[in-house]
C-alpha cells in the first residue's frame, strides 16, 4: 500500500504541475514528451486522473479519524505562542 500511495502520490505532483504550466503558458509538458493525443500522453492522464481518486481514501480517512482537526488545532496553538 506504502508503494501505491508513493506511486500516485508522484503522479499527482506530475499532474498538478502540467496544469500550472498549462494555465501559466499554455503548455502541455505531457503532450510535448509523449505527443499530442497519443496513446501514451492519453495514459499519462489516465493514470493521473486515477491517481487523485486514490487519495481521495487517505483524506477521508484523515477526516473520520480527526486528523485534519488536530492538524488545524496545532497550528492555531503555534500562532498564538
Amino acid at each position: 500500500m506504502k508503494a501505491l500511495n508513493l506511486i500516485t502520490l508522484v503522479l499527482l505532483i506530475v499532474g498538478g504541475l502540467n496544469w500550472g504550466l498549462v494555465g501559466a503558458f499554455e503548455f502541455d509538458l505531457v503532450a510535448a514528451i509523449f505527443g499530442e493525443g497519443s496513446a501514451l500522453s492519453r495514459l499519462v492522464y489516465v493514470l493521473v486522473g486515477l491517481s487523485a481518486l486514490w487519495q481521495i481514501m487517505p483524506l477521508m480517512k484523515a477526516f473520520r479519524v480527526g486528523e485534519v482537526d488536530a492538524e488545524a488545532n496545532r497550528r492555531a496553538t503555534s500562532v498564538r505562542m
